[in-house]
């Protein structure tokens, strides 16, 4: 208890704190909650008019600082006389669900009159004195000079370490050197490792800007290993934690599991012998959920990196029998699910497993993945915020989306697929996922618990769980529309300094010092290598040039057997038909399968639907033949077989297993050399070879060892060299090329001037912003049908989730006509960027054409989702959805656009008025 002197001691400070902060105490009155030391350090820079920047982990209530800046605005100039006084504050955040959340939490502290909302899909009250919106939004109203920005005091830019994304985070950027100087800035960030350097450029860019740090989260997090049914605590006391030191129980017993492995490795080769490593089968899902649920951690999120997985996830859990809900929750869950989905047909919903997805949910599971319908997203996010869904499967995107806080988190691996290979998470993926667990205000102490396997060494997620690595990288680049509506706004000199004045210049400029004494360490490096490759019989690097030569030819050779082999399991893939029995000789679906859609004709390979002796059914394609397919026998398939039927695809595949051949046939026979030896340019370099002093060098590997690290260094530096020469006034320079491409392409003047044709290209927001506006000027669009139009629009923004080598098939007509002509003018469009060194345009993709036809022409989600052109056979209702959203973006700026037709125009709005139906309809009133 203290002493009525230290009483009134600590009275005197929050009156002198009041006094000198009058808005701050104000604010602080209605929260209910005393402010942390850095909100308050934040709140108070805001109130002496300095900009600021808060860097603070995931939910430790950064969001307060920036609904100070919203107080700010509306308590108006001091001294003022309202209305006139009132200021306004912008609120921007980077993805809707986020905008949406935040307007919610406004309009309820603030009221509906005194807030707006601007998004992609929404317009409420845009003219309040408060509004929310997308960072895009803000991005467009500055160039377009809008009558909305007058007033503006605060911006408040939330999660803006997004400007690092690769796609978007140019749009931050973009933002902060363009508002005006009398805005104070607000930015919010999570724990970055260079939040002085940011804030350096925030300074030269905005004025005086106070950087706020803040490590402490509001919930401590406790970190464990789950080591087959045991767990244990990585760390033994948090001093433990500050040292990376590992729980030595921990160690030991991980130690004594891996010895037993190795042990019983020999013994428990089985028919799979050959195998290497240990073979560890970890704690099943289910089990760990109800690990979880006896312990009292749910509701938890348990990451899975893969779509696929999450799925499987919650039906190995129903299988297993769990339940986490009481009958009152049941009968909550199923009426808040059923008030959500009233606007998606009922036909729709069976295609979208509605009623395993209801299950899941009823008996407190779900996953959470971008695959998913979008409403059916929402629907688990607000379940497992009330705490009736208590355990979510779920991908990292969740890490990166709306507030959905755990008691618990699970990591089933450390290592992720990015869309080009696995990779291990970086400390600033694991902080930003651990960080769910611990919901403030409810639990005393959050906690993170790590899936051992053999792989996974406890010192390396220690590593992970201590470092606070996660430095923020600028991601801006110049696109033509940004050089047009900096052009048109500033004038191109200005436009140049401004570009000079962004984040990424700031770094390039600091990051060249480091670069070049790389190049410096390199290039010594690179004489001791040579000095050990240096060989008495001879000139080493003319050998070893010979060995570089020859691996490059067998490669070549390599690559051109492997496009005959692709051709002839195309050629075999054309001749199948309804009936006949093959065997897939690779991949997941290895085994015997029979034929019920052949699916020739079209423009694409052959990915004929076939139904295997496991019950699986879905489209294989050539790549998952690397011999021939071949016809081994035929069997009765029945006249309108259903492959949706469990019952049905169970009797037909009993009958594949009858047929009583080999499921994985004789073995399979080394590829052929003859090919490579006949070649008769690899023959020659041979003989060199062989002929050369140097081969007869009993040192010969050990040299040629030191000759590879040479080259590979060798290569490195000259990349090196290229960045720092690439590096100083890059983005100035890259400017200028493309003003120059512009200006040849009539859409800027001689003069500088910006053109009819450029004025239409500053309203285009998208990626392929100048072949968009080439089809426009083209008028590659115009005379199509509505569907039509929306097949040929999405070629420009679709992209799929993994190449795919076959051209996608495209609705015959005027659909084809007009791709045809896109891809003549991106080739256009390209060899232009080429020759200038520009980054180029990315091709169209057309594997969204026919999905997006078909639906816009009205037929049913089950054909249209079926004729995605994916490797894994149908297109996730998620994926559709987004992309038919970018869709209608797209159709909506061709509708607005003044350098479209009149016609053009209006079938632009009858195609969006075709694609907003069903599941779409749905999305677009969310």
């Amino acid at each position: 208890m203290s002493s009525p002197a230290e009483r009134y001691a600590a009275a005197r400070r929050r009156a002198a704190q009041a006094s000198a902060f009058p808005a701050l105490d104000e604010f602080s009155l209605d929260l209910g909650f005393d402010l942390d030391d850095f909100q308050r350090e934040a709140c108070e820079a805001l109130e002496r008019g300095s900009g600021v920047l808060v860097c603070a982990p995931t939910g430790a209530g950064k969001t307060v600082v920036g609904e100070f800046a919203v107080h700010l605005a509306l308590r108006g100039r001091p001294g003022g006389d309202e209305p006139a006084a009132r200021r306004k504050c912008f609120y921007t955040t980077p993805i809707k669900a986020l905008s949406n959340q935040k307007y919610h939490d406004l309009v309820d502290r603030y009221g509906a009159e005194q807030v707006g909302l601007l998004t992609g899909d929404n317009a409420i009250n845009g003219d309040a004195p408060v509004v929310v919106m997308t960072t895009e939004v803000l991005r467009n109203m500055l160039y377009a000079g809008s009558a909305t920005l007058e007033g503006l005091a605060y911006v408040v830019m939330d999660e803006v370490h997004y400007l690092a994304d690769r796609f978007r985070g140019g749009v931050w950027e973009e933002v902060i050197i363009h508002l005006p100087e009398s805005v104070t800035l607000v930015s919010l960030s999570a724990t970055v490792s260079n939040a002085e350097e940011f804030a350096d450029w925030l300074v030269t860019v905005r004025g005086e800007t106070a950087v706020v740090v803040s490590e402490h989260r509001p919930v401590p997090l406790w970190q464990h290993m789950l080591v087959g049914k045991r767990m244990f605590d990585l760390f033994h006391d948090a001093d433990a934690a500050r040292k990376h030191d590992v729980h030595p129980e921990l160690l030991r017993y991980t130690r004594d599991t891996m010895r037993r492995l190795e042990l019983g490795e020999g013994r428990s080769a089985g028919p799979g012998g050959g195998r290497r490593g240990p073979r560890w089968r970890g704690p099943m899902r289910p089990d760990i959920v109800d690990r979880l649920d006896r312990e009292g951690l749910l509701p938890a999120i348990l990451f899975i990196f893969s779509r696929a997985g999450c799925d499987a996830a919650v039906q190995q859990c129903l299988a297993a029998g769990l339940r986490l809900t009481s009958p009152e929750e049941r009968a909550e869950i199923r009426r808040v699910v059923e008030s959500r989905v009233t606007a998606i047909p009922g036909e729709d919903l069976s295609v979208l497993g509605y009623w395993e997805w209801l299950d899941g949910l009823e008996r407190g599971l779900a996953a959470h993945h971008a695959g998913m319908l979008p409403a059916f997203k929402e629907v688990v996010e607000e379940l497992f915020v009330r705490g009736l869904v208590k355990a979510v499967f779920a991908t990292e995107t969740l890490a990166l989306g709306i507030n959905m806080p755990a008691r618990c988190v699970v990591l089933e691996r450390l290592v992720k697929f990015n869309g080009e290979a696995h990779v291990d998470l970086t400390p600033g993926e694991y902080t930003q996922l651990t960080g769910r667990a611990g919901r403030r205000g409810i639990d005393v102490e959050g906690h993170a618990v790590v899936v051992w396997s053999p792989e996974t060494d406890p010192r390396h997620v220690a590593g992970l769980a201590s470092t606070r690595t996660y430095p923020l990288r600028s991601s801006f680049r110049p696109s033509y529309n940004m050089a047009v509506n900096l052009v048109g706004s500033v004038g191109a000199a200005p436009a140049r300094e401004l570009l000079e004045s962004s984040f990424a210049q700031f770094q390039a400029d600091r990051s060249v010092v480091g670069l070049a004494r790389q190049v410096q360490r390199n290039t010594e490096t690179i004489e001791a290598y040579g000095a050990e490759a240096a060989c008495h019989h001879g000139d080493f690097d003319e050998y070893f040039a010979l060995r570089v030569a020859i691996a490059d030819r067998e490669r070549a050779i390599a690559r051109q057997g492997q496009s005959q082999r692709k051709a002839a399991a195309v050629a075999s893939l054309e001749r199948l038909r309804v009936g006949d029995v093959i065997r897939v000789p690779s991949g997941r679906r290895a085994g015997l399968a029979v034929v019920l859609d052949p699916a020739t004709g079209g423009f694409g390979e052959p990915r004929p639907l076939v139904l295997t002796q496991d019950r699986w059914a879905g489209r294989v394609t050539p790549g998952d033949f690397t011999t021939p397919a071949e016809v081994l026998t035929r069997i009765r398939v029945p006249k309108h077989f259903n492959h949706r039927s469990p019952a049905a695809r169970r009797d037909l595949a009993a009958a594949v297993s009858g047929t009583g051949l080999d499921r994985h046939g004789g073995r399979r026979g080394g590829r052929s050399r003859q090919a490579a030896g006949e070649d008769h340019r690899l023959s020659q370099l041979r003989v060199e070879l062989r002929a050369h002093p140097c081969h007869a060098c009993p040192d010969r590997e050990e040299h040629a060892r030191w000759a590879e690290r040479r080259r590979r260094l060798e290569r490195d530096t000259e990349e090196l060299r290229q960045r720092v020469s690439g590096r100083t006034g890059s983005l100035a320079r890259t400017f200028d090329r493309i003003v120059a491409l512009l200006t040849a392409r009539g859409y800027l003047a001689a003069d500088g001037e910006v053109t009819d044709a450029g004025r239409m290209l500053a309203r285009i927001w998208t990626e392929a912003d100048l072949l968009v506006a080439e089809c426009l000027r083209r008028r590659v669009w115009d005379g199509l049908s509505p569907a039509e139009l929306a097949a040929a629009v999405s070629v420009v923004v679709f992209e799929a989730r993994r190449d795919v080598d076959e051209r996608a098939s495209l609705p015959r007509g005027g659909v084809a006509d007009a791709v045809d002509e896109t891809l003549k003018l991106w080739g256009d469009i390209e060899a232009d960027e080429a020759a200038r060194g520009l980054a180029v345009t990315r091709e169209p993709d057309l594997g969204f054409a026919w999905p997006i036809y078909r639906w816009a022409r009205g037929e049913a989600l089950a054909k249209v989702l079926a004729s995605g052109h994916q490797i894994d056979g149908e297109m996730p209702a998620g994926d559709f959805v987004r992309w038919a959203r970018q869709v209608v973006d797209l159709l909506g700026q061709v509708a607005d656009s003044g350098g479209a037709s009149a016609e053009l125009r209006g079938t632009a709005r009858q195609a969006i008025a075709a694609v907003n139906r069903g599941v779409l309809a749905y999305h677009a009133s969310a």
